[in-house]
């Protein structure tokens, strides 16, 4: 049922056996040395539900045979050199999933709007890659992240069968490391509690989608390091669970929207290194960030920042 290999020092390639394991229900081999491509005789493990290989060497291309298992939840492949697009077929064949990591691999291109048929998805991340184009407007379409209630989605698996003499009751709890607040997370038991999009330090441009303020039990946006351009989307205001907004080195104009002060649970927040302009929204949340916050962005005042708006005065 169960196959956790990660931790450890192990070389070579993928076997192509691993297809005999017709009831696998969790495959990590996360944190090795291993390398090559995945076989394609991945997609015989029509049970799978979690697969992990975070962490090592491996490259190519995702096989479309993956596309057969659709029982995924959980899909971890940071941190190798897998190369091409993303695959649509992520977002038409595999519909269960909950967890989507692709950060730091070599996938190019535009993010496919067929991402958007993952509406289960809490925790997306396309971070350090090479994507470029637009942010896909359906976003909206992530039900799990529009409702601002806990999901119920499980994230560990479990299984009890009677063999005719011994009764087996096994549980495994999944793990992924999530960039939280701007540093990595292990997110265990809690990792259904979790709701992410990461798509930083890529090449991204055009507006962010005004849809993506309908977020509204997203905890942690980042967008950070792409060309992004345009104003912040007025419905910011509207994503209520909001605790982490990294928007920092892109290109970014007009104004703070007011309702960023309308965030209550807002403790981190980057506005950096753009073009935004006039003066910051007044609210004892915002004034309470550090200064950094809002720096390298030369027509924006008010406080923290020293810089005073035309005609008024900061108070002492």
């Amino acid at each position: 049922m169960y196959l956790d290999l990660s931790n450890n020092l192990l070389l070579g390639e993928l076997p192509y056996c691993l297809s005999r394991f017709k009831t696998l229900s969790v495959l990590s081999l996360a944190d090795n040395y291993l390398y090559g491509e995945i076989p394609r005789s991945i997609g015989s493990l029509s049970q799978i539900e979690l697969l992990n290989l975070r962490n090592n060497n491996l490259s190519g291309k995702v096989p479309s045979s993956l596309k057969r298992c659709t029982k995924l939840s959980i899909i971890d492949l940071r941190g190798n050199r897998f190369t091409g697009t993303i695959p649509k077929w992520l977002g038409t064949h595999l519909t269960s999933l909950i967890v989507l990591i692709l950060r730091s691999n070599e996938f190019k291109r535009s993010i496919p709007w067929q991402i958007c048929h993952l509406n289960r998805i809490q925790i997306l991340d396309f971070s350090e890659n090479y994507l470029s184009g637009n942010i896909p407007p359906c976003f909206s379409n992530f039900t799990a992240l529009v409702e601002s209630k806990n999901s119920d989605a499980t994230t560990s698996f479990g299984y009890k069968g009677d063999n005719g003499i011994w009764i087996v009751d096994i549980t495994y709890v999944a793990n992924a490391f999530v960039q939280w607040k701007g540093q990595d997370h292990e997110c265990g038991t809690n990792l259904r509690l979790q709701k992410t999009i990461d798509l930083s330090s890529n090449s991204l441009f055009g507006k962010i989608p005004e849809q993506v303020g309908s977020l509204a039990g997203l905890h942690s946006l980042n967008l950070s390091r792409n060309t992004l351009a345009g104003k912040i989307m007025e419905g910011i205001g509207q994503m209520e669970m909001l605790e982490s907004l990294d928007l920092s080195a892109n290109m970014l104009s007009g104004e703070i929207p007011r309702s960023l002060a309308h965030l209550n649970f807002l403790s981190v927040l980057n506005l950096s290194s753009n073009n935004l302009c006039g003066k910051i929204p007044i609210s004892t949340q915002l004034q309470g960030f550090n200064a950094s916050a809002y720096s390298g962005n030369p027509e924006l005042c008010w406080l923290p920042l020293p810089k005073k708006c035309l005609g008024e005065e900061t108070t002492a």
